[in-house]
């Protein structure tokens, strides 16, 4: 009851910032971030543009992966409209799709940049039942298992860049206060719905692969580079149900994000759980060792090759 208290009228927590902050206050005095090479998934709308609104303006070089190119450039347009001087690249990525994830890091790497800032973001709910191409059922695929492989392929990558440059790189998980929803055993959930459509709950579903991202990053935030550093955090739930608020909704929504991947207070602050910019506890569930080991496993499985 407090904790709903103090979201609806804003109340600092130890960070100084509150569920009323926006993304740039929260970056207000953040280093220059001209050295930055950031990846932000899902930037075309929502939560993921204002964080790449906000990243370029502190002077990031940001690459925005999307499924459609359309949206990506006129994301870039928006932002070089706003902020003549930034560096944005659009790359093509379907991340429901894992040998799109995998031409994706090849042209990635292809360019000779740095990576020091991968923010996984991009999410979507669904009423309707999908499979992908590799078998995997639509939302988890989307949401986590893409993220996963993402992940996974682009580590040397940010672990040569933070030994090169000094600077600590950072991975953001993306997660929703809707992961608490989801209990079970969510390896057979998955199996169920993978195969079954009459066992499809687009909400359970969703709440099942929000709760993958949170364990994700539980689980591995101590088993990479000291210089990477991983922080898990929440997205605002009135946003994903009332994506058509003001777009002071998505400013807020979108300063957690930014937050722990710039404050340098949050340097070697790692594998912790963020919402409304200050750290919080996740579900029992969700802090399971040994359940997000068994999807650690489960996940290596589905990415391997061949399928």
């Amino acid at each position: 009851m407090l904790e709903t208290i103090g979201y609806l009228i804003g109340t600092a927590g130890a960070s100084g910032f509150s569920s009323k902050s926006t993304a740039e206050q929260v970056t207000d005095l953040c280093p220059d971030l001209r050295p930055i090479t950031a990846i932000i998934t899902g930037a075309t709308s929502g939560i993921g543009a204002e964080t790449a609104r906000v990243l370029a303006k502190r002077g990031a070089r940001l690459v925005l992966p999307a499924r459609s190119f359309k949206a990506a450039e006129e994301t870039k347009g928006r932002i070089l409209a706003e902020f003549p001087g930034s560096e944005i690249i659009v790359m093509g990525l379907d991340l429901s799709k894992l040998d799109s994830v995998r031409r994706f890091v090849a042209e990635f790497e292809s360019l000779n940049l740095p990576l020091n800032l991968l923010i996984n973001n991009a999410g979507k709910f669904s009423y309707d039942h999908g499979v992908t191409e590799d078998g995997i059922e639509m939302t988890f695929a989307t949401n986590y298992l893409g993220h996963f492989l993402l992940t996974k392929l682009l580590l040397k990558k940010m672990i040569e860049t933070a030994k090169t440059s000094g600077v600590q790189g950072r991975i953001v998980n993306v997660s929703s206060s809707i992961h608490t929803w989801f209990s079970g055993d969510m390896i057979h959930y998955l199996t169920l719905i993978t195969k079954n459509k009459s066992e499809y709950d687009g909400t359970r579903a969703y709440a099942l692969s929000k709760l993958a991202n949170e364990m994700e990053a539980n689980v591995t935030a101590n088993c990479v580079h000291p210089g990477i550093v991983r922080t898990r955090l929440t997205r605002d739930h009135l946003v994903f149900f009332l994506a058509s608020k003001l777009l002071k909704t998505i400013t807020q929504a979108a300063a957690t994000s930014c937050y722990v991947a710039t404050d340098p207070r949050l340097e070697n602050v790692n594998g912790k759980y963020f919402s409304d910019c200050n750290e919080a506890s996740a579900s029992k569930l969700g802090s399971s060792s040994a359940e997000a080991a068994r999807l650690w496993a489960a996940s290596e499985t589905m990415v391997s090759k061949p399928r």
